[in-house]
């Protein structure tokens, strides 16, 4: 790839004397907006800060390599600057990076697959080579920087050990799967020439699995190195090898201390006998496992990424079933079983109600144990459906599908002739009857009691404080959005509109769209605090609002339990308050925006301005408390990264 064709001597800037990360990146994008190459500047600027928000583009040896795909951009081209002065306030891998070369990536949208990853591959490659880095820190012009940039064949080698005969594979794999992946590969393959040591590395990222490891190269490895903030896909492969576990950052800072603990292990414990057809996974020692907060971290993500497709895709459907019955009077159509418009309910339903929680509990399993742990992590997602826990139970089935799994991978070890047999048989069947269990019988029955024992108590407030009842019910629906607490305020609504009070359904169906306006709120004004998946997810949860559902928020509240319940329940609780203080009715079963016109207890204008008001107020507390708590614990991972 040449590099030159996708910048100019215009475009380079050596020697500058800038004094912070906020300067350096906006005197770049300046530079190629005043090029022509950006149709608007604020708004790409915008866009390399999001992504400044995500995760750091500092690396190692004073290079930061910041980007931006957007609309915004006319065509693919990057700006260099050096710095005369390293900069020390930006993130990096390596605490320590003081940045002096900065490479600023502008990349249209489309090609955000294509041009982005090469280009920035390309870049990983040539400046593991110390020689072309020190080449381009060295250039006092732009036009020498410039014709450096592809001088890449005169480079001296870099001294290599003898080789020593000895091969380790690698497999690198970050959340964004782009620049950490590559980055970590590189340092793998440079220091396994320093060391003597063969090293191919497998790219898992945003392009699918890049460079697979070959069965020829499984079967002549010695060891295996992972890498990796997310599963790894098809571990299985390695189960034969001695393994090393890892951070996708570590191999920055220590990559030959990371080879030479693989080629140990390789010598304490020799690879096993390679079986191309089996989908065993080795025993793990101890001390090769993630943290276990890590793991846990990991199994989270992991779940998260697999879930929001169905969230959206259903939450959108069922909106659209809602609001098309509601605005244009099909009430009835939309309850008739078989009829167009409840087909389209069902469908949007089946996959919040139905299918989310049997994958998010799948592959939060598969994230632990790997592929094994699929057939049960599924079964404690239905699980979870059948005793209605809602998404914490999912996630508490996909800890215990995945842990399990993990436990019988180390104790029944598929060898010799039962190995297809331990593998396709065993796993499944064993994980799913013990996991399911558990989960049916001793779990369920807690949770049916609970949920019992929460309706005889609402029922023994209906005659209290309205304030004190309005403000628990909004509370219960936004605890766990769809599970066991929300499921128990419901029954009670439903039993109470059937005994003739109609003010719970009222609360009811007011709060049901706090945390989605909240969500889309704390989205927008706090932008630079949630990442763009989560931008992404907000864009959207506040038309799911409207419409009565919830289930939007909950990739939010499974990242960050702690502190988005409270968030969520205290907006919940003011705008339960305030509805049932005032009276307010429903009648009718369903909740959304047109429950407007519905509304009894007071004239209707006065009704509908305190219902969709209470609710806008309740959604405000709450979203002021995501942004602030989110600030929060992301000032308390920076110190404590510091």
């Amino acid at each position: 790839m040449e590099l030159r064709t996708l910048t100019s001597p215009k475009l380079i800037s050596t020697k500058l004397n800038l004094h912070s990360k906020k300067e350096a990146i906006e005197y770049l994008v300046k530079q190629l907006a005043d090029e022509g190459k950006l149709h608007s500047q604020e708004e790409f600027l915008k866009t390399v800060y999001e992504r400044e928000a995500l995760s750091p583009t500092g690396f190692e040896g004073g290079l930061a390599i910041p980007h931006g795909k957007s609309t915004t951009v006319k065509e693919a081209a990057f700006a260099v600057a050096t710095i005369e002065k390293p900069l020390t306030d930006w993130e990096s891998i390596d605490p320590g990076n003081k940045v002096e070369l900065v490479i600023l990536l502008a990349i249209p949208d489309q090609e955000a697959g294509s041009t982005h990853l090469s280009l920035l591959s390309e870049f990983v490659t040539r400046l593991s080579n110390e020689p072309y880095k020190e080449g381009l820190l060295k250039a006092t012009t732009s036009e020498e920087l410039f014709r450096r940039l592809d001088e890449v064949g005169g480079e001296q080698e870099e001294a290599s050990t003898p080789d020593t005969g000895k091969m380790v594979l690698a497999v690198t794999a970050c959340p964004a799967g782009i620049a950490h992946t590559y980055m970590a590969a590189e340092a793998l393959t440079k220091a396994g020439k320093e060391l003597g040591v063969t090293v191919f590395v497998e790219k898992q990222g945003a392009n699918g699995i890049e460079d697979r490891h070959t069965s020829k190269r499984l079967k002549a490895a010695d060891a295996v190195i992972f890498a990796n903030d997310v599963a790894i896909k098809d571990e299985e492969r390695f189960a034969h090898l001695p393994r090393v576990k890892t951070s996708v950052a570590m191999p920055l800072r220590n990559a030959k201390g990371l080879l030479e603990q693989a080629m140990a292990k390789a010598e304490k414990a020799p690879k096993g006998e390679y079986k191309e057809e089996s989908a065993a996974a080795s025993e793990e020692e101890e001390s090769d496992h993630k943290p276990f907060k890590t793991e846990i971290k990991d199994s989270i993500l992991t779940g998260i990424s697999y879930i929001i497709p169905v969230i959206v895709a259903g939450g959108m459907t069922l909106a659209a079933a809602v609001l098309i019955s509601q605005a244009f009077n099909l009430q009835e159509v939309y309850a008739t079983e078989g009829s167009w418009l409840w087909l389209l309910r069902q469908l949007g339903g089946g996959l919040l109600g139905q299918l989310m929680v049997p994958i998010l509990a799948a592959y939060m399993a598969y994230s632990i144990a790997d592929k094994p742990a699929l057939g049960p992590g599924f079964a404690a997602g239905v699980a979870a459906n059948l005793i209605g826990s809602g998404f914490l139970g999912g996630m508490l089935g996909g800890f215990l599908a995945g842990f399990f799994l993990k436990f019988l991978k180390r104790k029944i070890q598929p060898k010799g002739t039962f190995a297809g047999f331990i593998s396709f048989w065993v796993y499944p069947v064993l994980g799913t009857l013990v996991v399911g269990s558990i989960m049916l019988f001793l779990i369920g029955e807690p949770l049916a009691w609970m949920n019992n024992g929460l309706i005889e108590w609402l029922g023994s407030l209906s005659g209290t404080n309205a304030l004190i009842l309005g403000a628990i019910l909004g509370a219960m629906v936004s605890f766990d959005l769809g599970g066991p607490v929300n499921k128990a305020a419901y029954t009670f609504c439903i039993g109470a509109m059937a005994s003739g009070n109609f003010i719970p359904y009222a609360t009811f169906a007011s709060v049901k769209m706090v945390s989605a306006f909240a969500v889309t709120g704390a989205t927008i004004i706090g932008k630079k605090y949630f990442s763009l998946q989560e931008q992404e997810i907000g864009k959207q949860t506040w038309l799911l609002g409207l419409a009565g559902i919830t289930e939007g928020a909950i990739p939010f509240m499974i990242n960050d339990p702690l502190r988005v319940i409270p968030s969520l329940i205290a907006g919940s609780a003011v705008t339960g308050a305030i509805v049932a203080y005032f009276d307010l009715g429903l009648n009718v079963p369903g909740a959304g925006i047109f429950s407007l016109a519905l509304l009894k207890g007071q004239p209707m204008l006065l009704a509908a301005g305190i219902w969709l008001g209470a609710a806008i107020l309740g959604a405000v507390i709450s979203m002021f408390l995501l942004i602030l708590t989110r600030k929060s614990k992301l000032s308390k991972e920076n110190s404590l990264a510091a």
